[in-house]
């Protein structure tokens, strides 16, 4: 993109659970399970073990797609000449939205009844929803941060 850029935003999905914390919650399930599957051998519920480990793996299974979840980013351009939406996946970029700045809008269709919002960018019979890794809250915030920058890109064309 040329010229300067109004907004350069990268959105990126909340993650409640660090790489460390992954390993160290593992390693207690995968504890806890030993010792039930040594005290259910003991007793002669031998099948019970299986069913333990059929349990880790999938804990195991949950916590790799989530941090693949995490890893996908969300990045919006703004400058005076477009509006720009790429997507990241694992190092991968996939341009998914280019506007001419001047005719872009910024949706936001407020329910207040769920307190739920969902944030468009729209150009005539186009829209392509952005910020869904935010909270509601957050999501208002950026409509509002966004609606400017495209203001302040749309106004900096015309200043001499």
């Amino acid at each position: 993109m040329d010229g300067p850029l109004f907004m350069d935003a990268v959105i990126t999905p909340h993650r409640s659970l660090s790489n460390r914390g992954a390993v160290v919650l593992i390693g207690v399930v995968t504890a806890f399970d030993a010792f039930l599957a040594a005290i259910f051998v003991a007793i002669g519920a031998a099948p019970i073990p299986i069913f333990l480990g059929i349990g880790l793996f999938a804990v195991i299974a949950a916590l790799i797609a989530s941090n693949r979840a995490a890893m996908r980013r969300e990045r919006v351009l703004v400058s005076a000449e477009e509006v720009r939406v790429v997507k990241e996946d694992r190092g991968a970029q996939h341009l998914v939205w280019v506007s001419p700045t001047a005719f872009t809008r910024v949706s936001l269709a407020d329910d207040d009844a769920d307190d739920e919002c969902a944030l468009h960018l729209r150009l005539s019979d186009r829209a392509l929803p952005v910020a869904q890794a935010l909270t509601p809250r957050e999501r208002r915030d950026f409509a509002k941060a966004l609606d400017r920058a495209i203001w302040r890109a749309r106004r900096s064309r015309y200043e001499t």
